[in-house]
């Protein structure tokens, strides 16, 4: 598929989800690297998020699967010396409530501080459980969509303090193989 080109803020979002929708299924396919299966996954998605015939699922989902992950970190499964985290640091705008608190360890916790997500991602230099990364696209479209943002051109939000950093936005997903689904996921196995 030639490099497809996003027109604004919703399309950023919806081809970034479709993108991890597609490394989700290679993920638990475990298959080696993207195939024509993972590829019609994110077609299709991306075109019904467009056209309204599908929609991001709620951050619900999430919370459920955060309940049942129980008390480790969501980024290195330690269970010591936990601390809730805000995915949207407070210092920009995230709220202090339960769909943008996940637990993590004080290292991870400390390490992160201050920083976007996907900063954090980058700067750690290692792609972060894809759970992780849905919550976050799933929290960075309800904040576009309250503040009706999600029309906008992209270029627009790099100007505005946000709770998220728009051009941190994942477009591409690494190789399957090197990508897991969650922290519980991966100390089961």
């Amino acid at each position: 598929m030639a490099k497809k080109k996003i027109e604004n803020v919703r399309e950023l979002i919806f081809y970034s989800y479709a993108n991890l929708a597609m490394a989700h299924s290679a993920v638990e396919r475990n298959q080696e690297k993207y195939g024509t299966f993972n590829y019609v996954i994110r077609a299709k998605l991306f075109k019904g998020l467009k056209d309204g015939t599908m929609n991001i699922r709620t951050i619900f989902d999430d919370e459920k699967i955060k309940i049942q992950t129980g008390k480790i970190c969501n980024y290195c499964g330690s269970s010591d010396k936990l601390a809730l985290d805000h995915i949207f640091p407070q210092k920009y705008g995230g709220l202090d409530a339960a769909e943008n608190l996940i637990f993590a360890c004080r290292t991870r916790n400390s390490s992160k501080g201050k920083k976007d997500l996907m900063e954090w991602m980058l700067f750690k230099g290692e792609f972060l459980p894809l759970m992780i990364v849905r919550r976050y696209l799933k929290l960075t479209f309800n904040y576009c969509k309250e503040y009706h943002l999600l029309d906008k051109k992209i270029d627009e939000l790099e100007l505005l303090e946000l709770p998220f950093k728009i051009h941190l936005i994942p477009t591409s997903f690494p190789n399957p193989k090197s990508l897991i689904l969650s922290i519980s996921e991966n100390i089961k196995k």
